[in-house]
């Protein structure tokens, strides 16, 4: 689950509803991890669901750059201070980012979709690798256009 994008569609979660659209994230997980992610880092105002199986990833075709590919980008990051925020400092995330990386599949890409009341694919990004993530700038002209 991208962090990041996930707390920036919880600051915009009232401005996103009052457009007329539901927030749903999936994440390729269990369960029980999701609580433990949203233990760490929730509550948020919209439902996280686990797709363990990758159904919805692989319906969508997220996806999955070769793994020395992403370690050498997050390597260079690290080095150039460009990630610095990988580990949080609080220690409770820290915790569950660490157990995250060698447990759960941090390699398959997320995307964004957005989907007009009838279920018809309004727009679609599918993320290339971690750093980039639809942006909420475009999320919120498509919702409002």
């Amino acid at each position: 689950m991208c962090r990041q994008l996930l707390a920036q569609l919880r600051e915009q979660y009232e401005e996103i509803e009052s457009e007329g659209y539901q927030i749903v994230a999936v994440a390729p997980s269990k369960a029980s991890f999701i609580k433990q992610f949203l233990d760490a880092f929730g509550p948020y105002p919209f439902e996280i669901v686990g797709d363990p199986d990758r159904q919805a990833f692989k319906a969508i075709k997220a996806k999955r750059p070769a793994k020395i590919i992403l370690l050498s980008k997050v390597a260079l990051g690290v080095i150039t201070r460009r990630l610095k925020n990988i580990i949080p400092k609080d220690e409770k995330q820290a915790k569950f980012v660490k157990k995250s990386m060698t447990s759960q599949d941090v390699y398959i890409q997320g995307a964004t979709l957005i989907f007009d009341e009838n279920g018809d694919l309004l727009w679609k990004h599918l993320d290339e690798s971690p750093e980039k993530h639809a942006k909420i700038s475009k999320i919120l002209n498509v919702i409002k256009s």
